[in-house]
């Protein structure tokens, strides 16, 4: 009999990432992955053009110049920080650092989609938590979720694909639920579109809470998506675990020099996202006057609370107006926060949307 290799059960039974649709057109509007619509920054394309001509050459592995700059931009020590492959693929190392098979993370649902995934590529078993009726994480209900096997819990904050964020009281009062065994990963993709509100993390991290882990990206507000570049601010031997599951040279040199290039750009990512909190108050107070029930956003993107019926409805309502959004089966719809031209046509959509179908 002739066989031939197989994957492990966990990975044939994986569910698949279902990344934001890709637009096709020039008219389409591409609001289905919460990409910043901004052409690249001035210094990141130079930078990116500089690096480009060392593409022959290995990265710097332990990423040694953009990790010192953010311990410096963060005020912690560079011991402290890990790069990785976007915030997600810093989250892949970190399970695999963290959690034997059958060892139990504990996340929010619906949250970020890759967490399941990552879970059981591990061996781990995820733990969803049902979010609260306004659309938040249950946080009472996660830390009574915590049994003997939980090595991990997963906050996202802003919450994909809510939008909705948690306080700093929310986040050490459940800090202090939590036994120091068990590592609190936060979130923090779209912490830039919070207008200065997160929790103060790294501080909780430095003084009372060392089982604390924070994950932060430069694929969102500071515009590299396709470079992929992302990190972890972590108790020091947390860190150093994480860069010894990276895979060797995941961070290209292009990449590397395009996060400090966006770094030196402080003020030109905060006049950007300045555009996009305006915007996004602006489309969710008319679309809460078009009848629609839309949750505090706290990210660069909107949220549609519907049932299956609605949801593909409202997805082809979008396709026949030319954008691209994010549908999630038996949940609703996310939209993400573009130029005022686009969101104006998103908002011609949900206006005309037969309200009697909700």
């Amino acid at each position: 009999m002739t066989t031939t290799p197989t994957p492990r059960p966990a990975v044939a039974g994986l569910p698949a990432y279902v990344a934001g649709r890709r637009a096709t057109g020039g008219q389409v509007a591409p609001l289905a992955s919460n990409e910043s619509h901004y052409p690249p920054l001035p210094k990141v394309l130079a930078a990116v053009a500089g690096a480009a001509e060392r593409v022959n050459r290995y990265p710097d592995m332990a990423a040694t110049a953009l990790r010192d700059r953010i311990a410096a931009e963060a005020g912690t020590t560079s011991r402290a920080i890990a790069v990785g492959p976007g915030s997600v693929g810093v989250l892949a190392q970190l399970i695999a650092a963290v959690c034997d098979p059958g060892d139990e993370v504990v996340f929010a649902w619906r949250s970020f989609e890759a967490y399941p995934i990552l879970c059981q590529i591990a061996g781990a078993v995820g733990v969803p938590v049902p979010l609260t009726a306004d659309e938040r994480h249950d946080l009472p209900g996660m830390a009574a979720a915590i049994t003997d096997r939980t090595k991990v819990v997963l906050l996202c904050s802003p919450n994909n694909p809510t939008g909705t964020a948690i306080t700093q009281a929310q986040l050490v009062d459940f800090l202090d639920r939590v036994p120091g065994r068990v590592l609190v990963v936060l979130d923090e993709a779209y912490r830039e579109f919070e207008g200065g509100d997160s929790p103060d993390g790294v501080g909780l991290l430095g003084s009372s809470h060392p089982n604390l882990c924070l994950l932060r990206t430069f694929s969102k507000a500071y515009g590299l998506a396709g470079l992929r570049v992302g990190y972890a601010i972590a108790h020091p031997d947390i860190a150093e675990g994480l860069r010894r599951t990276q895979i060797p040279f995941s961070v290209s040199n292009v990449a590397q020099a395009a996060a400090l290039a966006a770094l030196d750009s402080a003020a030109e990512v905060a006049e950007r996202v300045a555009v996009v909190l305006a915007e996004r108050a602006r489309v969710e107070a008319a679309a809460r006057g078009f009848g629609w029930t839309v949750p505090d956003g706290a990210a660069n993107f909107l949220w549609l609370r519907t049932d299956d019926v609605v949801r593909e409805k409202l997805v082809a309502a979008f396709d026949a107006a030319d954008i691209m959004v994010r549908g999630y089966a038996g949940d609703g719809v996310r939209v993400t926060i573009a130029d005022p031209a686009s969101n104006d046509r998103v908002l011609a959509v949900l206006a005309a949307f037969d309200r009697g179908a909700r």
